[in-house]
């Protein structure tokens, strides 16, 4: 248990550092890109090529953690996630911006994926909501409550400050992984049946592709990631800076609000995810986190703004830590690097077609339309879920 603790600990401080960082960028990444004089469909691809990114090295990264470890995955992807911010600083033109965003991607990837894998080698199934829900919850509240300083540091340094202060929250993350995280591949091994031998990573995809609940579970995350990154760090940015007219700061404000009340709410949602199984948790906040998204379309003032901003807080923060329990419930003895990075892959996806879609559909139908379809999404993967899905883990 202590080594858990300690394992845990470090973990939460390193993803912190590292999703300060990336939040901070939320309010200037899309005004920062629009300086390029690009489309809104360009500028959502600014934002989704980070995904691709993460996308692309979500296997190799569940891979590196089983050859070589655990704690240099981590620090590989602090490192390189904080040469890809640097270089986001020093670019000249758009496509110099893609590349730098593609290799912070790259690194941020390897991070939050073998971030995954070492929480499924701590945990075992009657604590690992509550834990995954610490985790998650630091993970959420970071991103959230980066736009504040993201915010300060745009309105009163310029729009490049907060990719500096990225570069550098990327560099203690990776610091803390090669220095203070203790190495947990080993927990896996124990894990594996005796006398067997693993099938090919090939074989291992092809079982994890046939369990309807994990296919299932990582459509949840990918639903997620899609009207996250494409409606709350590229569309609504937008919406506070140019419809509702609220400076940087302001729209900062607004976006650390919901993260603090999700903070609050994700310990007792780990419990009740241990206590009342996976389903029970996930199902109804994804649907409120659709419904967040239609407040979005209605706000036309500040106190709006930010109570959609409180909504979608409480409703991932909620339920952010379900699908990732429900995801290494699902993985087989000596599994969980595959599991976990194949789950983190799926998800993934939404990263890269998020900021792309809900942006071309900006530029051809309006901030509205793009945000109903986020919302819609959230309700139908929610009621597929509820429908299909059996539950991976039930409580005594």
């Amino acid at each position: 248990m202590t080594f858990e603790r300690n394992v845990l600990i470090w973990m939460c401080v390193l993803i912190f550092a590292n999703q300060l960082g990336f939040g901070a960028m939320v309010p200037s990444l899309p005004l920062y890109a629009e300086t390029f004089g690009v489309s809104g469909a360009a500028i959502g691809l600014a934002i989704g090529v980070y995904g691709l990114a993460r996308f692309v090295l979500a296997i190799p990264s569940g891979q590196i953690s089983d050859k070589w470890g655990r704690k240099p995955a981590l620090a590989i992807g602090g490192f390189l996630s904080t040469v890809g911010n640097l270089s986001s600083v020093y670019a000249t033109d758009y496509p110099e911006f893609l590349i730098a965003r593609f290799i912070a991607g790259a690194g941020a990837g390897m991070v939050v994926t073998t971030g995954s894998v070492i929480l499924a080698d701590i945990t075992t199934p009657a604590r690992r909501g509550r834990v995954i829900a610490i985790y998650q919850g630091t993970f959420i509240f970071a991103v959230g409550i980066g736009p504040l300083p993201g915010g300060f540091l745009a309105q009163n340094f310029g729009l490049l400050a907060p990719f500096w202060f990225c570069a550098f929250a990327s560099f203690i993350a990776g610091s803390i992984a090669l220095f203070s995280v203790k190495e947990t591949r080993y927990l896996a091994r124990q894990k594996e049946v005796k006398g067997t031998v693993l099938p090919s990573l090939a074989d291992q995809l092809k079982i994890l592709s046939k369990n309807i609940g994990f296919v299932l579970v990582s459509g949840i995350a990918l639903s997620h990631a899609l009207t996250r990154t494409g409606g709350l760090f590229n569309i609504i940015p937008i919406i506070g800076s140019f419809r509702i007219q609220l400076a940087y700061d302001e729209i900062g404000v607004a976006l650390a609000v919901g993260s603090l009340l999700g903070l609050l709410a994700v310990y007792p949602a780990g419990i009740a995810v241990d206590r009342w199984g996976r389903k029970a948790i996930i199902v109804p906040f994804t649907l409120l986190t659709g419904g967040s998204f239609l407040l979005f379309a209605l706000a036309e003032t500040f106190f709006w703004f930010a109570f959609a901003n409180a909504l979608w807080g409480i409703a991932s923060g909620i339920g952010g830590s379900a699908p990732a329990a429900y995801a290494a419930d699902s993985a087989p003895p000596g599994m969980n690097a595959s599991a976990m990075s194949l789950f983190r892959m799926l998800g993934d996806i939404g990263y890269v077609v998020g900021p792309i879609l809900l942006g071309f559909i900006v530029d051809i139908h309006g901030t509205n339309v793009a945000l109903y379809l986020a919302a819609s999404i959230l309700f139908i993967i929610g009621i597929l879920f509820a429908r299909f899905a059996p539950e991976s883990y039930k409580p005594n």
